[in-house]
C-alpha cells in the first residue's frame, strides 16, 4: 500500500482491507504518540464536512503530525480561478500526502493522476468515500465479530449515497446478501445491480422498510440528500420517505446495530438514540482509528 492513492475502495484487495481493520484495532488499542512526526498532511475540503474532515485532523494530529488545507474553497484561491489541477500541484510541494473532498465525480482521480505524493478521497461527488467504508467496516466487524455472511439493510438514498455505493462494493468481498430498501426516486442504481449479479451476491429491493426487518445483521441508514437535488420538489417528496423508529427495533435480531455515516436530518428519531442497537456516535468515532491506519500504511509507516 505504500505510495498508493486510495480514490476508489477497489484500490485495495480484501488483504488490504483487513490489515487496515486489524492496523485501526491496534491504534484503537494505543495511540503511538510520534508515528506521524514530522510529516505535514494537506486536507483540501471543496465541499462542507464535519466528521470527515475533524477525523482526519484527529487522526494526524494524535499521531503527531501536521495538517495544512482549507475548509471552504473560498478561502483558498479557487476564487480567484484556479484550477483544481493548478491548486493539487502547488499543494503537492508543501505536504507529503492530500486529503481531498470535492463535489465533482471523478476528480479524485483526477488529483491523483497530477499529484506528486499519495491522495486521499474523502469523497468525490456521489461517486465513492472509501475512507467511510473501511471505518464501516471496521464497525460492522466489531459488533458482529465477522464480516462473512450477514445480512445487510441499505436504506434511503441509495441513488446519490457515495457511502453505500463504495460499501457495497468492498462487501462483496465477504458474501453478504443486500436488502435495498427506498423509494423509487433514490433506488440502487443498475450498474451496481450488475456488478452485484456479476459476483453472485444475493440482493433485494424493497419500498417497505419493515418488510424481513427481523433478518437484518445490520440496518445502515443514509439521508436523503438535498444537495444532490436539482428539482426541490423531488426533494420534499422523498426527504421523509423512510424514518426509522424505536418501535420497529421490537422484532430485530438481539445483535442488530444501526450505522449512520451522518450527518442525520429525520431519517433516525431521536428515541432510537438511547437504544443499544443504535451505534452510529460510536461508528464516527471509529473514523478516527481507520484514518490513522489508512494513513500511516500509504507512508510506509506499517
Amino acid at each position: 500500500m505504500k505510495n498508493r492513492s486510495l480514490v476508489s475502495i477497489t484500490d485495495f484487495t480484501k488483504e488490504d482491507y483487513l490489515k487496515i481493520l486489524d492496523t485501526a484495532a491496534e491504534f484503537e488499542k494505543q495511540q503511538p504518540s510520534d508515528l506521524l512526526r514530522g510529516f505535514v498532511i494537506a486536507t483540501l475540503f471543496f465541499e462542507p464536512s464535519t466528521r470527515t474532515r475533524l477525523s482526519f485532523e484527529s487522526a494526524v494530529q494524535r499521531l503527531g503530525g501536521k495538517v495544512i488545507g482549507f475548509s471552504d474553497s473560498n478561502s483558498s484561491s479557487v476564487v480567484k480561478g484556479e484550477t483544481l489541477r493548478d491548486t493539487i500541484r502547488i499543494v503537492s510541494n508543501y505536504c507529503d500526502l492530500i486529503v481531498m473532498r470535492h463535489p465533482l465525480e471523478g476528480s479524485a482521480r483526477f488529483a491523483s493522476e497530477i499529484a506528486r505524493v499519495p491522495v486521499i478521497n474523502a469523497g468525490d461527488g456521489a461517486n465513492q468515500h472509501p475512507t467511510q467504508t473501511l471505518l464501516d467496516m471496521y464497525s460492522i466487524r466489531k459488533t458482529q465479530g465477522k464480516l462473512e455472511n450477514l445480512n445487510i439493510f441499505l436504506v434511503g438514498d441509495l441513488k446519490y449515497g457515495r457511502t453505500v455505493h463504495s460499501l457495497l462494493m468492498a462487501m462483496t468481498a465477504f458474501k453478504p446478501t443486500f436488502w435495498f430498501v427506498s423509494p423509487d426516486e433514490l433506488k440502487m442504481p443498475n450498474e451496481y445491480k450488475i456488478f452485484l449479479n456479476s459476483m453472485g451476491i444475493e440482493f433485494y429491493e424493497q419500498k417497505d422498510f419493515a418488510e424481513n426487518i427481523d433478518l437484518a445483521d445490520i440496518i445502515y441508514m443514509t439521508r436523503v440528500q438535498k444537495e444532490r437535488f436539482s428539482d426541490p420538489m423531488e426533494y420534499e417528496k422523498t426527504k421523509n420517505a423512510l424514518v426509522l423508529k424505536k418501535n420497529m427495533l421490537a422484532t430485530t435480531r438481539p445483535g442488530m446495530k444501526i450505522l449512520h455515516p451522518l450527518p442525520r436530518v429525520n431519517e433516525i428519531s431521536i428515541d432510537v438514540d438511547d437504544s443499544e442497537k443504535a451505534y452510529y456516535f460510536t461508528q464516527a468515532l471509529n473514523g478516527v482509528y481507520i484514518r490513522q491506519a489508512i494513513i500511516c500504511s500509504i507512508l510506509g509507516l506499517i
